[in-house]
């Protein structure tokens, strides 16, 4: 059964390449439903198998729930032979059934959202490559597998961010997406450069996981400042997982990332690639609880990233931005979880997350689908009357997002907050961050939902008249990720309630667990229930606030405008951060280009043009030498010789008076000399 991951890999594989080299001819032979059943199909398919996959893993006992399944031998490395090789257990498996089981939906719902884009087979295309490079990820034996589909990943990020890319902002946004992400990566290498290195003499493949786990002796010993080598090498891994998964300072990729097609950013950038971040320090706990500062460090980023990106997202008015914004706001929160040593907590909100997110995406794709476009939603509001089922599983996820009581937010959120403030590597200081950040967050979620489904409409009447409800290819998969939404929090639910604890139960044989940190919750259990309640009152605070903003009392967010106008400007225009990266870093970068360019044109390609020049000039000269001096005198003499010839050819006459003329001539000449002789000597 565990050979059924390489199925659940390679379908995507086959059918991406398969619509990249004929997708054209499905599509024009037997239509879109062509391109469907190898677009949407193999996706289907890979859900089953990994639903499968994950109820083998369930039937086994927990010591025996950790399978690897090696394909072939890769390449040797010091000795040591690294395979490829995928790894089945709790942690892989889970994680494989969201991506596979929101992918599925998310493609299905694509077959509305993209039905009229001339580009329908190469949109498939690219979906399924990514869904490839993300399986791979998820199931990757090894590190270096693991960067492959990490640097995947990225890779059909750019193609997705950048699908129309004959507009200029989107193609720019795509390449700013990938840059962003090569600079993380950087940081992720640095990683697997220094686990080579402390490996090299060890016996130990330092790239293969299990491996790893099973020797961590070179990553224990004192290296640079006194840390030890764990926290080095986590800390490059976690420079890798801040451009990935969007956090302070690499954030700044994935609002922009929401050029590309609705549906590729519910798959994306809310429910899949955003989270790799995440799921490599779950995958990689056993490492990280040896280094306690990573942690601290991944905590403060992640409850500043929260609270930072959560701010902003009080102000945007583009409908996609604000959900971009939450979603650099949630990931914090998962980080922040992963920071305080709450692995399981983190990677449950990352379960939930994807339900609600997902939902909440394709919801507001369904009323840009409605809308003919329209992303503002200044000028949306009503849209509850002619768009009821968007509206009802949009009400639903954001209440989930919101963590209204017993919505899978809730649970997930509640989690995080309760380890926050009780983990040793917690504090009130963190959980007031995320307390505060959660109820900001139903604030601005339930400012998008008044803002666009309730109050008067103020749609342009040249689109009111055609607003409409999404088709069922559309409706479908939202009804399904709003259930799981409601639902999704049974997967862990707290000890209070039947069936408790479930996630945790499964994951703990792969997700390692820092010192003290169910000691610390268990000294802490009577808080959890007066935390649940003020959890709870934050979110019912933040709705409560948010339709007196937004429906009771319209004017007082234009009052607070005016009186706050400095605070409002510094949100609206998102901090000045790209502003700044744009003066501290792209200006600058761009300066040393264009003079580096200069220098090449004058310098390089002068020094280049003046020799070639030079090299003419000797050359025609050395040519004219040659012509007039060289060839001259060979030529004059052979010129001489000629004449010479023909002057001396002249005696040959041939006449006998002639030749005894001569004959007499010459002896009269010689006589006078020798006459001149004897008379010069007497």
């Amino acid at each position: 059964m565990a050979h059924l991951a390489w199925l659940i890999v390679l379908l995507p594989l086959f059918s991406s390449a398969c619509l990249a080299g004929f997708g054209k001819r499905v599509y024009r032979r037997f239509g879109k439903k062509g391109v469907d059943v190898l677009g949407v199909g193999s996706i289907g398919t890979s859900f089953l198998l990994a639903a499968c996959l994950l109820a083998y893993v369930l039937s086994l006992d927990p010591d025996k729930r950790s399978i690897p399944s090696a394909l072939w031998s890769w390449f040797p490395l010091e000795g040591k032979m690294l395979d490829v090789s995928l790894l089945v257990d709790p942690l892989s498996a889970a994680m494989a059934l969201m991506v596979a089981g929101v992918g599925f939906l998310i493609h299905a719902y694509s077959t509305g959202y993209m039905d009229k884009d001339p580009g329908y087979p190469r949109y498939f295309s690219c979906m399924n490559l990514f869904m490839f490079a993300m399986l791979t990820l998820v199931f990757a034996d090894n590190l270096v597998l693991f960067f492959l589909g990490w640097e995947g990943v990225g890779l059909c990020s750019y193609l997705l961010i950048g699908f129309w890319f004959s507009d200029v902002e989107k193609a720019r946004a795509g390449m700013k997406a990938f840059i962003v992400n090569r600079i993380g990566d950087l940081g992720f290498l640095l990683g697997l450069y220094l686990l080579f290195w402390l490996y090299a003499s060890s016996p130990t493949m330092p790239f293969a996981m299990p491996e790893l786990r099973a020797d961590l002796s070179p990553l224990l010993e004192t290296g640079f400042l006194g840390q030890n080598w764990a926290t080095w090498v986590t800390l490059c891994f976690f420079i890798g997982a801040t451009g990935k998964s969007a956090q302070i300072p690499l954030y700044v990729w994935l609002p922009d990332a929401m050029a590309g097609p609705t549906p590729v950013s519910a798959l994306i950038h809310a429910a899949t690639m955003v989270t790799a971040g995440v799921y490599m320090i779950a995958r990689l706990s056993f490492v990280f609880v040896h280094a306690p500062f990573t942690l601290g460090v991944v905590a403060t980023i992640g409850a500043t990233t929260a609270l930072f990106a959560a701010t902003i997202g009080l102000c945007q008015k583009d409908i996609k931005k604000v959900l971009a914004y939450s979603t650099v706001s949630q990931l914090g929160y998962m980080f922040l979880a992963m920071g305080v040593g709450a692995f399981v907590s983190g990677f449950f909100h990352l379960l939930t997350h994807a339900f609600f997110k997902s939902c909440l995406f394709l919801g507001a794709g369904s009323v840009i689908h409605g809308m003919h476009g329209e992303q503002n939603m200044d000028l949306m509001g009503g849209l509850r009357k002619k768009m009821p089922v968007t509206c009802a599983t949009f009400v639903l996820a954001a209440l989930a997002i919101s963590g209204f009581p017993l919505f899978s937010g809730f649970f997930s959120k509640d989690e995080i907050l309760f380890a926050s403030l009780s983990s040793p590597l917690g504090g009130p200081v963190l959980w007031a961050v995320g307390l505060f950040t959660a109820l900001l967050t139903a604030f601005y979620m339930f400012r998008l939902v008044f803002l666009t489904f309730f109050g008067e409409s103020r749609t342009p009447d040249a689109i009111k008249g055609h607003i409409h409800e999404s088709p069922g290819a559309m409706t479908v998969p939202l009804v399904v990720l709003s259930i799981l939404s409601v639902l999704g929090g049974v997967l862990n639910l707290p000890e209070l309630f039947a069936l408790s604890g479930g996630l945790a139960r499964f994951l703990s044989p792969v997700v390692a667990e820092f010192p003290g940190f169910s000691h610390a919750l268990h000294e802490s259990s009577h808080l959890e229930v007066p935390l649940m309640g003020v959890s709870s009152g934050v979110a019912l605070l933040g709705i409560a606030l948010a339709y007196v903003f937004y429906l009771r009392a319209p004017g007082l967010p234009y009052l607070f405008g005016y009186f706050l106008r400095p605070v409002y400007n510094l949100l609206w225009n998102k901090y000045y951060v790209d502003e700044i990266y744009e003066s501290a870093f792209i200006n600058p970068l761009l300066q040393t280009s264009r003079f580096s360019a200069k220098a090449d044109l004058v310098v390089i390609d002068g020094a280049v043009n003046g020799s070639a020049l030079m090299t003419r000039e000797t050359s025609r000269i050395a040519g004219l030498y040659d012509l007039w001096f060289v060839d001259g005198l060979v030529n004059a003499a052979a010129e001489g010789t000629l004449r010479l010839g023909r002057w001396l050819r002249s005696f040959q006459t041939g006449a006998i008076q002639n030749y005894l003329s001569y004959a007499v001539g010459g002896a009269l000449l010689v006589f006078w000399l020798l006459w001149a002789l004897v008379n010069r000597t007497v």
